[in-house]
């Protein structure tokens, strides 16, 4: 019995590795924060190597700030914000929309994409924000792009954006 549950628990564990495809680190941040956000791919698409990684910055989450990758070249698309957002008292109304980061990662192998951003006070404590990912391949793509509506959990979607839910600000320094 003891062997049968703990055979259970690794099938459920592998299971869920599996399932596992677009990640963020940090399933947390404090609210009102400069958030530093590790997007980790853990496979390609199929056996396929992954070529592309677009990473969509959500309204609310300004003043993002990419980390390059040796062997990686970089694109940042710029737009317009929805609003104007106070930046420690500099008005800012436009940033950074999209991160692409292209090169080539072995279906093999793990890799994490990171990028730094400060989380607005329009996004409250309580909230989830999603960071739409695409992993584009030679003959494909992964999407991670699928937001949760209100009350679905998020593992319920074949694509669900990754997403970190947001906690009580922490005001100190």
């Amino acid at each position: 019995m003891l062997k049968t549950l703990a055979l259970s628990a690794l099938f459920a564990a592998t299971a869920s590795l599996a399932s596992a495809h677009a990640t963020l680190e940090q399933a947390e941040a404090p609210a009102e924060s400069t958030y530093k956000g590790v997007m980790r791919i853990g496979h390609g698409c199929g056996a396929e190597p992954t070529l592309k990684v677009r990473i969509q910055i959500p309204e609310g989450v300004i003043a993002v700030k990419p980390m390059p990758k040796a062997g990686w070249t970089l694109e940042i698309v710029n737009g317009s914000y929805a609003k104007t957002y106070d930046y420690y008292e500099t008005p800012m109304s436009e940033g950074v929309k999209e991160l692409v980061w292209t090169g080539e990662l072995s279906n093999d192998h793990y890799d994490e994409f990171v990028f730094r951003g400060r989380l607005t006070a329009d996004l409250p404590a309580g909230s989830t924000v999603y960071f739409p990912t695409v992993q584009e391949c030679a003959n494909g793509a992964e999407r991670w792009i699928e937001i949760p509506a209100e009350g679905q959990n998020p593992d319920d979607l074949e694509g669900p954006a990754p997403g970190v839910k947001l906690i009580e600000a922490t005001h100190g320094h």
